[in-house]
């Protein structure tokens, strides 16, 4: 093991090297004061920090304390016991340990002679306040969503879930600028196999910094193109999920929890699912399911059936599109093709702009998709029905629409290529992905294959809380699971 960079007695020494850490850096502040004859210095990071606490709050009873014919290592107690009892602080004797805090928002006090040193939690950054969270939008329910701070997202966490049972443990990850992040979990209902697997996960990242939850999702989701780690902004969300004996990992300064292991059933739930009567519920369920299959396979179905199979459609649709496609120049799936990059094009425009230039983006492309193209025979109206229906029907399930958007294109090449028969082809090779895929021991498709009648309760269908009040399993105990619990 390394050997410690520990703290020496001399405080001339000490100050030489967080002088040379922070060479250059106009953040970095540093007091030099005597307590009673003895040399101190007080470290910390500008912005990070409330002067104001530091200055009533420590500086003045320090200052004021009597402890005049005291040794430093007397001295440093007094202050640790006496002068501030009452506020946060912790004893370091690490180097390393002093500059993590202070990036931290912490501030150090260091003694002549003594070498241990205090870090007060004195943390006054600005940050944004609670709102609610505008990817998970829900009728009803908490208004909350999580925010940057990750020690207010575990507060969020904590004040939902009352118990000692709930842990939070804290890693370190990245080699340059290192970021907190905490894992959370439900002792009893969660696997230790499970957890080591995440620790490992975790461990192994080996990048020099992480800004947001993407960065660390290649470590731990498996090889699907479906994802098997699940974002949340929301506390009531994650913490169902830990009930479920899941384990949530909460990173600082990104308000998207990640979530794992996340099945594939769990795309099309939402927490209003729960908040409404479950005959609604399943009807919602129910559509979910019906629009992530016409967002994949509708528009290469139609262009197979069209170029291949023009006999499936029925006699007055057929001469519609007969017609539509008679005035256009292109081929229906190079226009079908144009129609969606189009579309996304739009899409990405829309999200990037400003926000006052995103209105004249809609207009500009409902003229130049929805009436100019169509009225100068560039793009068929069936085709373009198909395009918005497709459209429509991706945002109802959002996590799957990175996945929905290039399947999409996939299909339509291969309608256009192979007909109906590749469609189906493509559609196969989809569900054997899905089935085949496992995340942290658990079945992908779980609990639909491996089927378990029990777990399809909330799947398809939504039952009455008076049964699933009475549910006891947890992720681990589904048919196929390879994760023991404790």
């Amino acid at each position: 093991m390394p050997t410690p960079n520990l703290l020496s007695k001399s405080l001339l020494d000490n100050l030489i090297y967080f002088k040379g850490i922070f060479d250059e850096c106009m953040d970095f502040m540093l007091r030099e004061f005597t307590i009673t004859g003895t040399k101190a210095a007080f470290l910390a990071i500008d912005g990070l920090v409330n002067k104001q606490v530091i200055a009533q709050g420590i500086l003045n009873p320090i200052l004021k304390a009597p402890i005049l014919e005291l040794t430093p290592d007397e001295k440093f107690n007094y202050i640790r016991d006496n002068a501030l009892a009452t506020a946060d602080q912790t004893q370091l004797v690490s180097r390393d340990d002093i500059v993590d805090r202070l990036m931290s928002g912490f501030a150090v006090l260091l003694l002549d002679g003594c070498s241990r040193s205090i870090a007060f939690g004195v943390q006054g950054f600005q940050m944004r306040s609670i709102s609610e969270p505008s990817g998970e939008v829900m009728q009803r329910g908490s208004r909350e969503g999580f925010v940057e701070p990750y020690l207010i997202n575990i507060s969020m966490i904590r004040r939902r879930m009352r118990t000692p049972d709930l842990k939070f443990e804290r890693m370190i990850i990245g080699s340059t600028s290192q970021t907190s992040v905490a894992i959370c979990y439900l002792n009893s209902a969660v696997s230790k196999e499970l957890l080591a697997r995440v620790r490992a996960g975790l461990r192994r990242i080996d990048l020099p910094s992480v800004f947001a939850s993407g960065y660390l999702s290649p470590f731990l989701e498996n090889k699907s193109i479906f994802n098997g780690v699940g974002l949340s902004e929301r506390p009531d969300t994650v913490c169902g999920k830990i009930m479920e004996g899941r384990v949530a990992i909460i990173i600082d300064g990104t308000p998207n929890v990640m979530v794992v292991p996340h099945l594939f059933v769990e795309n099309f739930q939402s927490f209003d699912d729960y908040t409404t009567r479950p005959f609604y519920a399943t009807f919602t369920r129910i559509l979910k399911y019906i629009a992530f299959f016409l967002a994949m396979f509708l528009p290469g179905f139609y262009v197979a059936v069209v170029t291949f199979h023009p006999e499936l459609l029925p006699e007055a649709l057929l001469s519609k599109v007969a017609q539509a496609e008679a005035t256009t120049p292109f081929p229906i799936a190079l226009e079908a093709i144009v129609i969606h990059l189009i579309y996304e094009i739009m899409r990405e425009a829309g999200l990037r702009v400003p926000r006052p230039l995103s209105h004249a983006v809609s207009i500009v492309g409902a003229l130049v998709i929805g009436d100019t193209a169509v009225s100068a025979g560039l793009i068929g109206a069936p085709t373009l029905f198909i395009v918005a229906m497709t459209a429509l029907s991706g945002y109802v399930t959002p996590d799957l629409y990175q996945p929905i958007a290039i399947c999409r294109f996939l299909f339509i090449v291969i309608g256009g290529i192979c007909g109906l028969w590749g469609v189906m082809l493509g559609f196969g090779f989809v569900m054997i992905n899905i089935c085949a895929e496992s995340v942290y021991g658990m079945p992908f498709s779980a609990p639909i294959s491996p089927f378990s009648l029990r777990g399809m309760r909330d799947v398809v269908i939504r039952a009455s809380w008076k049964i699933l009040g009475r549910r006891t399993e947890h992720v681990q105990d589904l048919p196929g699971a390879h994760i023991k619990k404790y």
